[in-house]
């Protein structure tokens, strides 16, 4: 078991009762993402976490299949889901949801892949794994984005002191241009960008032929 399984093994049960932070941001991306699902899509999500986003988003898709590195953060999105047909989880990284090969298209990532390591691979690997004209949409915080502010300054400086505590996970500093730019060079074109809230890069994007 991974340490980062380990952290969000310990989180899940918090988190699960953890209120959204920003509602009006979280509904305007949902609505978003809801308007470029298709009955007949099949939708992955990586970094379901407890699977709220992926049963809000289930009515307008055909298949979502949710996944993410906890055990015990995909027991409590089954709970959740008991009595919806259309929507499954599983326990997997995102590097292992693309091997595994199930057809998608749409491939859904929310305030995951600040939290991932190999960043480049995974987004790669995202591409690789989708026709052209799929979709790729992601909301990512940016802790790095110079107009984030004294107090997301302040907070980001405190990271890596409590990653030694064991208080938070890796966390990626990125910029909105250099989470852009790496969604491109890994084989898409931008069709929709905007921060919701500021510090985060929502971002739906198009696999090239």
């Amino acid at each position: 078991m991974t340490d980062a399984t380990k952290f969000w093994d310990k989180a899940a049960a918090k988190y699960a009762l953890s209120p959204i932070r920003d509602p009006a941001a979280y509904e305007y991306t949902t609505g978003r993402t809801r308007s470029y699902l298709k009955p007949t899509d099949q939708v992955l999500e990586l970094g379901c976490g407890t699977g709220s986003t992926a049963l809000l988003l289930a009515p307008d898709a055909g298949q979502i299949t949710g996944m993410d590195i906890s055990p015990a953060m995909i027991q409590i999105a089954q709970d959740k889901a008991q009595g919806v047909e259309n929507v499954s989880f599983k326990v997997a990284t995102a590097a292992q949801a693309m091997q595994q090969g199930e057809r998608a298209d749409v491939v859904l990532g929310f305030n995951i892949f600040h939290l991932t390591d190999d960043l480049e691979g995974v987004m790669a690997a995202v591409a690789s794994h989708l026709a052209p004209g799929a979709l790729f949409i992601s909301k990512t915080p940016c802790l790095a984005e110079p107009s984030i502010g004294l107090k997301r300054f302040a907070f980001r400086a405190m990271i890596p002191v409590m990653r030694m505590a064991g208080y938070a996970p890796f966390v990626h500093m990125l910029r909105f241009a250099q989470l852009e730019a790496m969604i491109e060079n890994a084989g898409f074109e931008l069709v929709e960008t905007g921060s919701f809230p500021q510090m985060s890069r929502f971002i739906v994007a198009r696999r090239r032929g």
